[in-house]
């Protein structure tokens, strides 16, 4: 019996993946419209690793999704919400064609609308995008009003942002903050999960013209729902109101407009409130005022009492964190940045406020004489009033990150200002450690970094004293081998002269005594000629090294 034919590309990898063209046919979309769903959905295309394979052996490029997500989105509301929505832009394009201006309008009041509450439904997960729907939503927040991005998108991102710091002042959940060249990084604690995100500077800037609208639109779209989701249950976790209110004495009363005008105005004016970070916001029932319980502690041995002492030394520094700034007053000129600096001093429990003509929520005035850090940001000013320090903005920051009061000596107008240090950087064993961390890291300790510095240098002064008298030794060692040298060099000389002086010497006697014994040496070998060779003269071979020595042989 013959087996099955195995056909190609009905199996394997080549059945994991679906083109785009495909999906969109499946899903009965346009690309517009698949796009935005893939974005609130969260699907994104997926390389295969045989490309050729699941493209049935083509090699033209191609984007694949794979199957199963697609099949996930059939299921999908939203896709059925499109596809309304498409009907009703070709039936109010028939009206207005045929001038039917009722149905034209009554089209207009039943417009198909869908939500977004379902793809977020639990508060962990809606944290943990929490990044990226904030940086999204405070950049919205300061575009301007032009025809790139919907109004009604700018005020809906901004009412949200500014409804996340009154619950980040009201919680005093601030933690870090770094001012960058792309904007001020805040991280905030929530419901114990770090929360991180950027604000851009309040510059006016023009729109870039090689970036997607409609893209950032889309994400913007479901991060305003995400966000009105997580401020609604952090308000309710802090008995607040939501949407947020605040006392009434604060809001005027309108009269003389239309309803809706005078709706309006109310709203702008709350938003407005709310915007300046000055007001407390009204809570759902007020607590009632009860003695404060203390826990019980019990004995805890071994690495647990050890583990108990840490937690709770960082819990009182915690706590100390919040209250940096409690009992300070602060005055802010008008060349400085309000709201990031009205935001940090509010979250550490600082009273802050600004001239009335800056913003709303001002209260009290700069001629207040219970105000204690006025922030300026010029090189020099004019009327200073006693008791009261003048400081530039980076000592806000800085004293936040460092998690104390700096002094104030290295911040005042005009001075030049010590390096801004990030304080998401964490340093390990071996790392370098600027000086200026290590300084503050000793004060954080408690220490005095000007005793530190003295001792340091009087450290390095003794330090530099050891080594040059260590220099000198060696000098004066060296200079003593050298004449110990000189010396050996001068007596090996004086002993050669002596040896060659005693050669001479000897040599010359010996010259003499050969001399003086030449006439009877002549007389004997006339007498007898035969006796010359025993008598030891000098002869041609013999084998003595001096003509003058008689030879033995």
């Amino acid at each position: 019996m013959g087996g099955l034919e195995k056909r190609k590309y009905e199996r394997g990898s080549a059945t994991n993946y679906i083109t785009r063209n495909r999906a969109r046919k499946k899903l009965q979309l346009s690309l517009a419209d698949f796009r935005r769903l893939c974005i609130l959905k969260g699907i994104y295309p997926h390389e295969p690793r045989h490309k050729k394979k699941v493209n049935k052996g083509s090699t033209a490029p191609r984007t694949f999704y794979l199957l199963k997500d697609i099949k996930f989105l059939l299921h999908e509301p939203i896709v059925n919400k499109f596809r309304e929505y498409k009907i009703f832009v070709r039936k109010l394009r028939k009206a207005y064609g045929k001038s039917e201006w009722g149905t034209a309008e009554r089209l207009k009041d039943n417009k198909p609308s869908y939500k977004l509450d379902h793809i977020s439904r639990l508060v962990s997960d809606a944290l943990r995008d929490l990044d990226d729907a904030l940086s999204m939503c405070f950049l919205f927040s300061t575009f301007p009003r032009t025809g790139k991005c919907h109004v009604q998108t700018i005020q809906l991102c901004r009412r949200l942002a500014v409804e996340f710091l009154n619950y980040v002042v009201a919680s005093r959940s601030l933690r870090k903050v770094f001012l960058s060249i792309k904007g001020i990084y805040y991280q905030a604690e929530v419901l114990g999960q770090p929360v991180t995100w950027i604000t851009p500077y309040a510059f006016a800037h023009d729109h870039p013209t090689d970036v997607d609208y409609r893209v950032m639109a889309t994400f913007t779209e479901f991060y305003t729902t995400l966000l009105g989701f997580v401020n609604f249950r952090l308000y309710h976790s802090l008995n607040l109101h939501y949407p947020p209110k605040v006392r009434r004495e604060s809001v005027p009363a309108l009269g003389g407009f239309p309803l809706r005008a005078c709706l309006l105005r109310l709203l702008g004016l709350l938003l407005q409130k709310l915007s300046a970070l000055s007001a407390s916001l009204v809570r759902v029932v007020a607590p009632a005022q009860e003695d404060e319980v203390e826990m019980d502690e019990f004995p805890v041995e071994g690495v647990r009492a050890c583990r108990w002492t840490a937690r709770r030394k960082e819990q009182e520094a915690l706590e100390k964190h919040k209250k940096l700034f409690e009992g300070l007053r602060f005055f802010l000129n008008r060349e400085v940045p309000r709201e990031p600096l009205a935001f940090i001093i509010r979250c550490f429990g600082g009273q802050v406020s600004w001239d009335k003509s800056m913003c709303i929520g001002a209260t009290y005035d700069v001629s207040d004489p219970s105000i204690t850090h006025q922030i300026v940001d010029r090189p020099r000013v004019e009327q200073q009033v006693v008791g009261r320090y003048y400081l530039q903005p980076q000592w806000v920051f800085d004293s936040v990150n460092a998690k104390l009061c700096l002094p104030v000596a290295d911040y005042f107008p005009g001075v030049l200002l010590p390096p801004h240090l990030s304080p998401f950087v964490t340093e390990q064993e071996g790392d370098y450690i600027p000086p200026e961390k290590l300084k503050l890291l000793a004060m954080q300790r408690g220490e005095d970094p000007g005793e530190e510095s003295e001792e340091d240098e009087e450290e390095e002064e003794e330090e530099e004293d050891d080594n040059d008298n260590e220099e000198e030794e060696e000098e004066e060692e060296s200079e003593k081998e050298e004449e110990m040298k000189l010396k050996k060099m001068e007596e090996q000389k004086t002993q050669s002269n002596k040896v060659r002086c005693l050669a001479a010497g000897r040599e010359l006697q010996e010259r003499a005594a050969f001399v003086s014994a030449l006439p009877a040496r002549a007389q004997l070998a006339a007498a007898c000629p035969s006796q010359v060779p025993a008598l030891g003269l000098l002869w041609p071979s013999c084998s003595c090294s001096s003509p003058w020595v008689l030879s033995p042989c």
